[in-house]
Order: C-alpha cells, then sequence, then structure tokens
C-alpha cells in the first residue's frame, strides 16, 4: 500500500490572525529588529550587518534566515556576496508605528509618574 502524503494546509486557508501571529512570532526576537531598522536604511551584506547587530556571525545567519522564511527580507547575490534587504517598505512602515506607539505610551506613564510624584512631594 503507497503512503499517504499529508498535506500541507495553504497560507491562505488559514485564517487571518493566524498568520498575523506568525508574521509577529518572525519579528519577536531584538537581534531580528535591529537587522530590519538596520536594512530599512537600504540593502546590506552580511559583513555590513554584523557590526551594526552587534551579534555573533552564526546568530546573525540563523537570525537573518527567520526573516527570510517570514518572507521580511530577500537576497540577491553579487558574484559571492549575498545582499539582504527589505521586501516590502511596509516593513519599515510598521517598524516606525510600533515606535511611535511605544513612545506615546512611555509618555503617558512618564505623565503618571509625574503625577504621583507630585502627590507624594505636596503631601
Amino acid at each position: 500500500m503507497p503512503a499517504r502524503k499529508v498535506r500541507t494546509p495553504s497560507p491562505l486557508s488559514r485564517p487571518l490572525n493566524e498568520i498575523k501571529a506568525d508574521l509577529f512570532k518572525a519579528l519577536a526576537h531584538p537581534a531580528r529588529i535591529r537587522v530590519l531598522e538596520v536594512l530599512s536604511t537600504g540593502p546590506r551584506t552580511v559583513s555590513e550587518l554584523q557590526p551594526l547587530v552587534e551579534v555573533e556571525s552564526s546568530h546573525l545567519s540563523h537570525q537573518l534566515s527567520i526573516l527570510r522564511g517570514a518572507g521580511l527580507v530577500v537576497t540577491r547575490k553579487e558574484g559571492t556576496t549575498v545582499i539582504y534587504s527589505l521586501r516590502d517598505r511596509l516593513v519599515a512602515e510598521l517598524l516606525a508605528v510600533a515606535k511611535r506607539l511605544l513612545v506615546t505610551t512611555l509618555a503617558e506613564k512618564r505623565d503618571l509618574l509625574d503625577e504621583l510624584t507630585a502627590e507624594l512631594t505636596t503631601r
């Protein structure tokens, strides 16, 4: 009897919230965020990325592999050199929105801290 093939579900047959969760999982590492931030300024080779991301080369290669698998970065070869770039400028926009969200959240917390500190000093 021939072996049955196990079908992998098409990414499009999955609920959108699961696909989004996978995207955010791919973003859920400081080194990967840093790689994307650096690539937001333009394409780079691994040797150019390494000192800017400040991780070991083997760790950087692993993180780049995850980002490629998630479709966030693409590569092109020039001779023996591999150049990484963002697949879409929307990735840079997503990072910018996340930064604005964090700044807003931190500002609100700072304001609350200032209010609580003022209360303590007026007692």
